[in-house]
């Protein structure tokens, strides 16, 4: 297949796309040949002003967004998802160039960003609040309405799908949008905002402006006329996003932020199953994953059978063009995380921790690194503390479920965990013990649209996806009505 077109360049604000009012552009870049992709109309915060402005008119009292019946709105999104299947090959396409992911994985995410817009498609009319039987001659209900404008910061690994997981929510819950998709990659937010617009979705429900976090997304952050924002990246920006919110209105907040996520490996496992789970937990999407399993932790019992077999397997990890049939890793996202990872690397050998496989630069061109696997990794290494989002498997060594639980929680970040064992009283003792938002039995990182994802502690707070992914874009209202006291 060849590289797509790019039809859409300029902010979308209010159903139209325009160029940003400074006239400034930006580059994105194509991850496997760094050949430049297109130049992106560069928005800082006089566009975001324009589209929060935009967004605030759709969802004032009397629009036809705020007026729409909520059955009407759950179809618009379906109107969506028609088209998002008719322009699959595209969108799919887009993120590829743009972010470097196969165009196998590609399609995956969209495929995951339709269902995740047809679960909350389906949950439009059905938010709603309760009776309460209160004290006194009262009745007394709550309503749950749409929080209003809503600022939302994308990543770069998951384009498409992450842009699925905010709007879908946001638009069930009858919320407007302003969208600040990654630099890094814009290209599918752009298209999708085209598709919005195809759909029927009124001007100024749904806003998109690409821009540099520094400035676009910092006013998002700090907007005084937006009233939720929901972020996803890196926890050191969330910390900088709750902070802005805090400061200038204190808005709504909800963040889902890095990870150094576990997988435990018990004695009792299928070798090769546990193998092959423990590869794909780590160097999925290249590594580039929040949730990915970057700590490996393996039973003393079957460890250094457990470390041959998945160095082979990593070897053998076919490494090339994402647009390749054969290829199933790509480049990394930039030169910046290339760089990066190559320095983990080194820090993993220069701790003492074994070099089992990969290890360096893939190929002379493009930002592609090796399937990499240390042995011998020990909790205080860099390896094993800090999040590398790259593909970089690091395999530690335990004795006891009470031992590796204490050691999985050892740590700053609490997104994910997974476990394998044949054992499910083990694997529901892990999942009670450990500290992470997601726990896998027996499998790792099946996330879909009906199951809740965020993580504990510096993780970030809040949840998107399942039924409480739509509670963060409402709030909640009680209405208490006195009953008259006459008597019959």
């Amino acid at each position: 297949m060849m590289k797509p077109t790019v039809k859409f360049t300029q902010l979308f604000i209010n159903n139209e796309f325009v160029p940003a009012v400074s006239g400034r552009t930006f580059a994105t870049v194509d991850p496997s040949d760094e050949t430049l992709i297109a130049s992106i109309a560069e928005a800082d915060s006089e566009d975001v002003d324009r589209a929060v402005a935009a967004a605030r008119a759709a969802f004032s009292l009397g629009s036809p967004w705020r007026t729409m019946d909520a059955s009407d709105r759950g179809r618009l999104m379906l109107k969506l998802v028609t088209l998002m299947t008719r322009d699959k090959e595209i969108l799919a396409s887009l993120d590829t160039v743009d972010n470097g992911k196969t165009l196998s994985d590609s399609r995956g995410d969209i495929d995951q960003s339709i269902s995740t817009l047809e679960y909350y498609a389906g949950f439009a009319d059905k938010i709603h609040g309760d009776t309460i039987p209160a004290d006194g001659a009262v009745v007394t209900m709550t309503r749950l309405e749409p929080v209003g404008v809503v600022g939302q910061i994308i990543p770069w690994n998951y384009p498409c799908a992450m842009l699925a997981w905010k709007w879908a929510p946001a638009l069930a819950a009858g919320c407007t949008i302003v969208l600040k998709p990654a630099e890094l990659t814009p290209l599918s937010a752009l298209h999708m905002a085209a598709l919005t617009k195809e759909a029927g979705f009124p001007p100024g429900v749904i806003n998109v402006v690409p821009g540099l976090g520094a400035t676009a997304g910092a006013a998002i952050a700090s907007h005084m006329d937006i009233d939720k924002v929901a972020f996803t990246g890196s926890t050191a920006v969330g910390k900088m996003v709750m902070a802005a919110a805090a400061v200038s209105n204190l808005k709504r907040v909800s963040l889902e932020l890095g990870g150094k996520s576990p997988l435990v490996v018990m004695a009792d496992v299928d070798m090769d199953k546990a193998v092959d789970t423990a590869h794909e937990a780590i160097f999925a999407n290249h590594g580039q994953n929040c949730c990915a399993g970057s700590r490996t932790f393996v039973h003393e019992d079957i460890y250094d059978e457990f470390v041959r077999r998945a160095a082979e397997k990593a070897r053998k990890r076919a490494v090339g063009s994402p647009w390749s049939q054969s290829s199933v890793q790509g480049p990394q996202i930039n030169k910046t995380q290339f760089d990066k990872i190559l320095g983990y690397i080194q820090a993993g050998e220069e701790d003492g921790a074994k070099l089992e496989a990969g290890g360096k630069r893939h190929g002379d061109l493009g930002y592609f690194v090796q399937p990499t696997v240390f042995s011998g990794v020990e909790d205080t290494m860099r390896i094993a503390k800090e999040e590398i989002f790259g593909p970089v498997q690091s395999i530690l060594k335990f004795s006891s479920l009470e031992e590796v639980i204490t050691r999985c929680n050892a740590t700053e970040y609490g997104l994910a965990a997974g476990i394998l064992t044949r054992d499910m009283d083990t694997g529901l003792r892990f999942s009670q013990g450990v500290a992470a938002g997601s726990v896998w039995i027996n499998c790792y990182d099946h996330t879909i649209a009906h199951t809740p994802f965020g993580g504990y502690k510096q993780s970030g707070h809040g949840r998107e996806l399942g039924p409480e992914g739509v509670k963060e874009y409402t709030e909640v209202k009680t209405v208490t009505l006195a009953i008259s006291q006459k008597n019959s």
